[in-house]
């Protein structure tokens, strides 16, 4: 988030039965250059970025900021979970000034398939609970992104609408702490 208001950050790491949740360091460059000039990943995202361009973009030690997690596997980077203020511009949004918590989720393509995704989401929603309890959480995602849908679902994200944007029909959901998720 840009703004977390009263949350201190950073979070110690968060630990999981598999994964760790903790803010970038130098060793990650190589994994998020990975990341984003992957054309798997970049598929449902606007594509990758030009490879060349994004690794004299990249410093040495990435950026850290507030609500960003790298998902580290055994001491490895495997992808990174978001929580950023939603755009007030952008379509979607569940409270009337807008600016909800949005997750995002990009990984590895070689981490797909085995519920690393999930369990980072969830520790990462969970942390959000206990540091904002009772603040909604948004997501959106393509129609076409199955992964994503599923994601959203095992998540327990409700949909409130869904709209065209990016040339995509998008799919956008809401997550509470203090409602029952199925």
């Amino acid at each position: 988030m840009t703004e977390l208001g009263p949350v201190a950050w950073p979070p110690a790491p968060i630990r999981t039965e598999r994964l760790v949740l903790r803010e970038p360091e130098a060793r990650d460059r190589a994994a998020i250059i990975e990341l984003f000039t992957s054309p798997e990943v970049g598929t449902y995202i606007g594509g990758p970025q030009p490879r060349d361009e994004f690794e004299r973009a990249v410093p040495e030690v990435p950026r850290r900021r507030p609500g960003l997690f790298v998902v580290d596997l055994d001491g490895a980077m495997i992808g990174i979970v978001t929580l950023d203020r939603r755009d007030a511009e952008r379509p979607g949004h569940v409270r009337p000034d807008a600016a909800e918590a949005e997750l995002g989720y990009m990984f590895l393509p070689e981490a797909w398939g085995c519920g690393y995704a999930t369990e980072a989401c969830a520790a990462a929603l969970d942390w959000f609970a206990g540091a904002l309890p009772s603040e909604p959480v948004v997501l959106c995602t393509q129609t076409a992104n199955d992964r994503s849908m599923r994601l959203a679902a095992k998540l327990g994200f409700t949909e409130v609408e869904r709209f065209e944007e990016y040339g995509a029909e998008q799919w956008f959901g809401v997550w509470s702490s203090v409602t029952p998720s199925g």
